[in-house]
This record gives C-alpha cells, structure tokens and sequence, in this order.
C-alpha cells in the first residue's frame, strides 16, 4: 500500500494501513471501516459504484487529514477511499486515527469520515436490485459541498 495514495481502485486492506501508522507514544487507535451494505432508504442494494475527480480528491483528503492533525491534536491520521465497482460487503473506505487517549482518537475519526464524506468529489452511485441505479451521498463541487442526488433510469 502506497503511503501517499488516499484512494484507490483495488481492495483496501485495514489492517496494513492500521500496521503502516503505529506509533508507540500513542494509548490509543480509532479505526472506521465502511462496508458496501444491502440496502438504503428501503430499497434493496446489489452493488455501488464510486468515481472521483481523481487528483482533487487525494488533495482534498490530504488537506482533511492535516486539518483534522492540528484541529484534534492526533498523532497519526489516515483515510483510504475505493473507488470502481464494489460489491456487497467490500471495504469502501477506511479511517485510522492515533493519539495518546481515546477522546480525541473518537472524535477526530469521527470528524475526518464526515469531512471526506462532504468534501472530496467522489461520488456513489447505487444499484439496486431492480435494476435502477442512483447517486447518493456524494459531494458536489458546484454546491460546496452538499449532497446531490440524481436518478439514472
């Protein structure tokens, strides 16, 4: 695993990036991992698909790594985000956070998923079972940042 990349098209693997930040000053260790789940808002899911502005989204988790560095005062934080086509029950995104105590190791993981989550441009489409698909949660530039989803028939 690349220590500089921050998204990736091949399966994200947690526990060589958890391994890849060890730090022996720190107590504690908060990890996210995000899961493909079968279902959203009441419709079945078969499969996503994430796509990104490529370059603007490793810059952008970056910035969001460093902001969350000074604003937490954490040791050690690093997000990984798939994208392509993910299956149900693959690793979409994984967040790893490391400080001397829990508090902030809580927050700031906490605090790091929601900010990639709004800021970077990557987006998620679903497919669902029935054969249509939808962009969901994802972020839109042209709005900074909000939500957009649109419907693809």
């Amino acid at each position: 695993m690349d220590p500089h990349t921050h998204i990736q098209s091949t399966p994200i693997d947690a526990s060589e990036l958890i391994d890849g930040t060890c730090r022996p000053d720190c107590g504690a260790l908060a990890t996210f991992v995000g899961l493909v789940r079968d279902n959203h808002a009441g419709r079945a899911v078969s499969s996503l698909e994430y796509t990104a502005h490529e370059r603007i989204a490793e810059r952008t988790i970056r910035e969001i790594e460093q902001e969350v560095l000074a604003e937490y005062g954490v040791a050690e934080c690093r997000v990984i985000h798939r994208l392509g086509h993910l299956e149900i029950g693959d690793v979409a995104i994984v967040a790893v956070v490391r400080s001397g105590h829990r508090a902030e190791a809580f927050a700031a993981v906490a605090e790091v998923v929601d900010r990639v989550k709004h800021r970077a441009p990557i987006w998620k489409e679903e497919h669902y079972a029935d054969g249509t698909s939808e962009f969901v949660e994802g972020c839109s530039i042209a709005s900074g940042g909000e939500e957009r989803t649109e419907s693809v028939q």
